[in-house]
This record gives structure tokens, C-alpha cells and sequence, in this order.
């Protein structure tokens, strides 16, 4: 007898494929999602791929250009600024909980990301060192131990990996993260801030320069930005 897959975990196994496209750049900005052709290619009814849809919209990936156009947002520099200035105000606040809070396996676990980081950049695998570099912050926020903070993040966690995604300066990534993580270790939060904060800011430039060609890129949260 065939399985019937519940109708909540259709719409999940879709939306996590659309989402995948859109973050790794298989969907780019300004692509149509037409209801119809994505229900042939998952082989479901349109039912799921439509709840899918309204997800992607709510969590920024997505905009309703008209009632029969559906596109792939494009991002603007208000949308970078905004997110790397939460990214700033949340991420740096967890990099000094997590240098003081950071366990022995906690920080052997870090180190094992930075190897298959390092694996990822010398193959020029971008898919693999945006999930690695997710995983990676993904870390340093449980380290943190601050189950509000991860809530506060959940909402954007996509987004912020279509951010990164943006940045191809990957050996330059690579030692941030190095860097980061030797701050973390240390067990000092107020060097662990001022590394994150470095990391975040630089992260910030490259993504703009990448997005919109700008050459000089004022840091998140300066006026007129």
C-alpha cells in the first residue's frame, strides 16, 4: 500500500526545497513561482506549494507583485542595513555569552566546523560553506545558553543565509571565523564582542559591494545609511 504523506509535511518538504533555491541562488531575484509548474515538478497538488508560497512571502524571501504574479524578492540596501544591524545588536551580545559560557566539547565542536569550513573553501563549494558558516553561528548562539536569543534569531535565520550567501570573499571568511573562534576560546567576552562585531561589519561590506557595487560602504546603523 502506497503511504500517503500528510498534507503538513508536504508543504514543509516544499517550502525547505523553495527555500534551499532561493538561499543558494539556484532562484534568483525577480524569478516568477507559478503555482501550477511547481506542483508538476514536487508531483503535489497546488494546495501545499500555495501554503508554501505564503510562508516564503512572511519570511521575506517572496513578494506578491499582483494577485497573478509571484516573484522572488529582490533585496534592497534598506533590507542588508536592517538585517545586519540585528545581526550586530544580537550576535555580538551572544559572542560574549558564549566565551563565558563555553564548554570543552562545545568549542571542539566549533573547531570541527572550522575544518570542514576550511575543506569547503579550498573545493570553492559555496552551498557547503554557507551551511557550514550557518552552522557555525548557529553554534555560537546555543553556546550563548540563552533559549530568548535563539527565538529572536529564528524568524530571519533564512534570510540571514541568503545574506551570506552574498559574500564570496570565502578565505577572508574563513579566518574571521578563525579569529572568532580563538576570541570565543579565550574566554574573554569583551574581546569575543569586539571580534563579532569586526566579523559582522566586514561581512556587511562585502555583501553590499557584491549586491550593489558600492565601493564605499558605511557601517550598519550610521545615519543616512
Amino acid at each position: 500500500m502506497t503511504k500517503i504523506e500528510p498534507l503538513g509535511a508536504v508543504r514543509e518538504r516544499v517550502l525547505a526545497t523553495l527555500r534551499q533555491d532561493i538561499i543558494a541562488g539556484r532562484m534568483r531575484p525577480g524569478d516568477r513561482l507559478v503555482e501550477r509548474e511547481l506542483a508538476e515538478r514536487f508531483g503535489v497538488s497546488r494546495v501545499p506549494v500555495r501554503e508554501a508560497i505564503r510562508a516564503l512571502v512572511a519570511e521575506g524571501f517572496v513578494l506578491f507583485e499582483s494577485a497573478r504574479r509571484t516573484v522572488v524578492r529582490r533585496l534592497t540596501p534598506t533590507d542588508v542595513k536592517e538585517l545586519f544591524e540585528l545581526r550586530e545588536a544580537l550576535e555580538v551580545y551572544a559572542a560574549g555569552l558564549a566565551a563565558s559560557r563555553a564548554t570543552p566539547q562545545a568549542l571542539a565542536e566549533l573547531r570541527e566546523l572550522l575544518g570542514q569550513a576550511a575543506s569547503a573553501t579550498r573545493a570553492g563549494d559555496a552551498e557547503a560553506i554557507t551551511d557550514i558558516n550557518t552552522r557555525f553561528h548557529d553554534r555560537i548562539l546555543a553556546m550563548a545558553g540563552n533559549s530568548l536569543l535563539i527565538s529572536v534569531m529564528e524568524p530571519v535565520d533564512g534570510r540571514l543565509r541568503w545574506l551570506t550567501r552574498q559574500n564570496e570573499e570565502w578565505p577572508q571568511l574563513l579566518t574571521e571565523h578563525g579569529e572568532l573562534y580563538e576570541a570565543i576560546a579565550s574566554g574573554d567576552p569583551d574581546r569575543a564582542r569586539a571580534h563579532t562585531l569586526s566579523h559582522v561589519r566586514a561581512n556587511y561590506r562585502s555583501t553590499v559591494r557584491h549586491l550593489f557595487g558600492e565601493t564605499e560602504v558605511p557601517e550598519p546603523g550610521t545615519p543616512g545609511t
